[in-house]
């Protein structure tokens, strides 16, 4: 199971999930779920603290491209925080699932 989530340091609501996503990760990662996260940052140095503030130890890529990131482009994401979570055989099964919604829906995939 993979979470494809889409933030940037500079947006709140992201930087407020965090926590959240990095305890699910701890939580289920052994089990089989994992996380590539796509920065929509414009700095190097910002994205990088951010990852390391929130601790955040999951793949990330960035190509400090902002609003016109290829990765945002392909996803048709147009607001932040946004994610798809992909089941075993690589469908995407649930889109903008945060908090609750999203652990209960990671619950269900690895069929706790």
């Amino acid at each position: 199971i993979v979470l494809l989530d889409f933030w940037a340091s500079w947006c709140s609501p992201c930087r407020k999930e965090n926590p959240n996503v990095v305890r699910m990760y701890n939580k289920y990662h052994e089990k089989g779920f994992d996380i590539f996260a796509v920065s929509l940052d414009k700095t190097k140095q910002a994205w990088q603290q951010a990852v390391k503030q929130d601790g955040l130890t999951w793949t990330h890529v960035s190509d400090l491209k902002y609003w016109q990131s290829a990765g945002a482009k392909r996803y048709n994401v147009h607001s932040i925080p946004q994610t798809f979570l992909i089941d075993k055989k690589g469908v995407i099964v649930a889109i903008g699932l945060r908090g609750v919604a999203l652990e209960q829906k990671i619950i269900e995939l690895l069929g706790e």
